[in-house]
This record gives structure tokens, sequence and C-alpha cells, in this order.
């Protein structure tokens, strides 16, 4: 397990040389009755489940409950987040589950996580939907809605409670995260760095009763100042085209340019895919157009993480490059290629890959920016000072129409259609010759 934490692991026991199904993770802010219940009651929902499953404690170590199937880890300082990061960083199983050592309840919300285990890679217990029912004091409630709708709503997240500390993890999900947070914070982070990668989210109804904590006026600023360099943080992640769900995301933009390109472009590649058979889609992205292709449509992207995102659609995905395309010559009679030739070198192999699979008497459609319009150029450098992140940073190879044009028609394509979106997107359809 990778999450970059700030000091080795300390364990009292070594790891176990073989995965077990499942660890469960409990940070615990120091000894008490609470935590010596909890502890207790996940083991009992241990032998419950049937699981040869590992507890990891994150904390100081409680020398009046000795157990010898609790391993307990040393956090590397103060923190709920360092104390969760230290017990994620000990995990060895399949499946790593965390809970809230100051709850009543948490070996049944433990059951509830563990049989919801294959309908997501993380699962969350929640406070905020139908059917939970969370008892907490009015202030920590109140705080909490606060935060999960600023979370949720200035973040774009599919998300109702994002700092439930009672979740499910794929162990996989989590190992190549380089997490920052060292309180509370970390919640929200493992969350949306988890939807960044394209993994699925799902949220069940918590059923239990939370402590009631008591915090100072000064701890509970400092946890106020942790999480908005957390959002900020996670706020660039979300709109940058690291996000799996980017592309996705920008057909309902807030922003209405972005929101109405999307739609055209949507539109317009629809209609020229139309009636031509099963199409592969080079360079998919996350886009919705993938749910749009025909029975027997191939989508394919480098990105894993698209992927990941792209499995709603219900399409075949492959992950493989276009410069290597892993299909015979003459597959498809229908090639969609969509604002992917300007992110790569014009001297590469990808209209020639294009061509190879594409069958003849097949629709090649092909969309890029067309930089012999004014337009686009300084759309684009807009589009870069008030998005920066975005896609306008990546854009390395220049095409206009009339040189796509001149290129396909000097290999014997039919030029058959042009379409624009407010003359800087350029989408032209060929057809090879038969």
């Amino acid at each position: 397990m990778m999450l970059a934490s700030e000091a080795p692991r300390v364990s009292d026991a070594p790891p176990s040389l073989k995965m077990p199904p499942l660890s469960i993770v409990v940070p615990v802010p120091g000894p008490g009755p609470a935590s010596r219940a909890c502890l207790a009651a996940l083991e009992t929902a241990r032998t419950a489940l049937g699981l040869d499953a590992e507890i990891i404690a994150a904390g100081v170590a409680d020398a009046s409950s000795p157990s010898p199937r609790v391993t307990w880890v040393r956090p590397s300082g103060p923190g709920f987040g360092r104390a969760l990061r230290a017990g994620l960083d000990a995990a060895h199983g399949e499946y790593i589950a965390t809970v809230d050592a100051e709850c009543a309840g948490a070996s049944a919300v433990l059951e509830a996580l563990w049989t919801n285990r294959d309908t997501a890679e993380v699962v969350v217990a929640s406070r905020y939907v139908s059917g939970a029912d969370a008892r907490m004091g009015l202030l920590r409630h109140v705080l909490s809605r606060a935060l999960n709708k600023t979370f949720s709503r200035g973040l774009s997240l599919p998300v109702e409670d994002l700092s439930s500390a009672f979740r499910l993890y794929r162990a996989d999900v989590l190992r190549t995260y380089r997490i920052r947070a060292t309180d509370y914070d970390v919640l929200p982070e493992l969350l949306v760095r988890a939807l960044a990668g394209g993994w699925r989210v799902r949220e069940i109804p918590l059923h239990v009763e939370l402590s009631r904590r008591r915090r100072s006026v000064m701890p509970l600023v400092r946890l106020a100042a942790a999480y908005a360099r957390t959002f900020a943080g996670l706020w660039q992640l979300r709109n940058s085209i690291n996000a799996a769900d980017y592309d996705a995301r920008a057909h309902d933009s807030i922003i209405p340019l972005q929101r109405y390109w999307q739609r055209q472009r949507h539109r317009h590649v629809t209609d020229l895919i139309a009636g031509q058979g099963p199409v592969l889609d080079v360079g998919c992205g996350s886009s919705r157009i993938i749910a749009a292709l025909p029975s027997g449509s191939v989508a394919v992207d480098v990105l894993a993480n698209k992927l990941r995102y792209a499995r709603r659609f219900s399409r075949r995905l492959v992950r493989a490059s276009g410069f290597a395309l892993p299909f015979a010559d003459a597959s498809f009679p229908c090639v969609l290629c969509s604002q992917v030739i300007e992110h790569v070198p014009i001297e590469s192999p990808i209209l020639s890959e294009l061509r190879r699979v594409l069958a003849p008497g097949g629709r090649l459609v092909l969309g890029t920016p067309d930089y012999a319009n004014w337009e686009w150029v300084w759309m684009e450098k807009a589009y870069g000072f008030f998005k920066p992140g975005g896609y306008a940073d990546e854009h390395i190879a220049h095409y206009t129409r009339e040189g796509l044009v001149r290129q396909f028609e000097g290999l014997g394509y039919t030029h058959e259609a042009t379409r624009y979106i407010l003359r800087g997107e350029l989408i032209l359809a060929f057809r090879k010759p038969a």
C-alpha cells in the first residue's frame, strides 16, 4: 500500500504471508472505554462474518486491553489523517474497511459494508441517503451538513456524505494515491481521488449512533483551515483533464460555452456515425458519445481511469494507444477519432492506423480544432486563461480543414461532410475508397 505516509510503518506483528480477504482499520484517538468496546465488537463481527480478517488499530496501544488479534501501528504524528494513513499503510487485505472507533454499533456497519462489496470499488455508509438513521449532536450535524454541501456542490461530486469514516475500499484503489491531508480532511480527499481515478463509489444507508465530540474553538479553526486547503487542491484536480469524468461532466457544465460546445460535438458526431454500423472510437475519453455508439462498437483509450469511468456506458472497452491499434486491417465500417490528433505529434502514426483499421467503403469521422480560423486561435487563448489545466495546454499539432481534406483526397478518400462548432472545432467525414 503506497499512501505517501510521513514515516515508515511500525507494527507489532509481521505482515501475513497470505493476503487476508479483509483488513479493518480503526484510527484510535486515545485509550478509552469506547475504543476498547469498538475493537472487541469488531473481533466478534470478524468471527460472525467467517473471515480471516486482520484488525489494525492506529494510535497509541491500549495496554489495558491487549489482544493478540489486534495489530497496533503508531502514526507519524497527531491527527486523524495521519492515524488513518498509518493504518492503511499497514493493511494487507484485498479489501480495506475503515470504522470510527468512538461509535457504538460499528460491527453492524462493517457487516453492511462487506455485504455490498461487489457493488462498487468504494462503498460508503452514508448519513445523508434515503433510509439512513445516524444519530449525532446538533452542532456536529450542522457542521457536517455544511461541510458536505460545500464539497459536493463545489466539486460537482455524486456523493452526499464525504466525511463518513465508515467505508470499504478495494485495496488496489488506494495503492497509487499520494494523500496529503493530516486530519479529518483526509476523508473527502480519499473519495475525490477515487472518483478522479474512475472508480465506482456507492453509498448505503448508515444506521448508527455517533459519539458527541467536544471541540474547543481553536482546534475547530485549524480543522476548517485544513478543509479549505484540501478543497482548493481537490478543486484543481476535479477541473483538470486528469479527472476520469472530465469529458462527461463538461456535457452539463455550469459554464454555458463549455456546455454548449460539448452538446454540439455530441450532436454532430452522433449524426455522422449514424447508420454506419459498428464504430471504433479511438481516444474515447469519458465522453457521453460512448453511450451513443451502436451495438458492436468498441471504445479505445490509453488512460485507464477514463476507461474505468466509461464502464457505465456498457460498451466494449479496450486500453490501447492510437499509435498501434490492436485490431486487424479493415476491422470496422466506421472509425471515429474526436479531439485526439492535436494532442500527438503530427508525424505520429495515428492517422495511418485509423485508415488501416477502417474497412473499404467505410466512413472516417475526424474531429480537431481548425487553426486556420482566427475564431479558434482566440478561443484557445481564452480557454487556456480561464480554464488552466484544460485540454488547450496540450495541443501540439495544428491542423486545418484545407490541409486534412487535401491529405485524404490525395489517398483516394471522398470528403463527405464538414461540421463546425463556432468556427473553431472542425469535424470532418471521409469515405474510404471501396
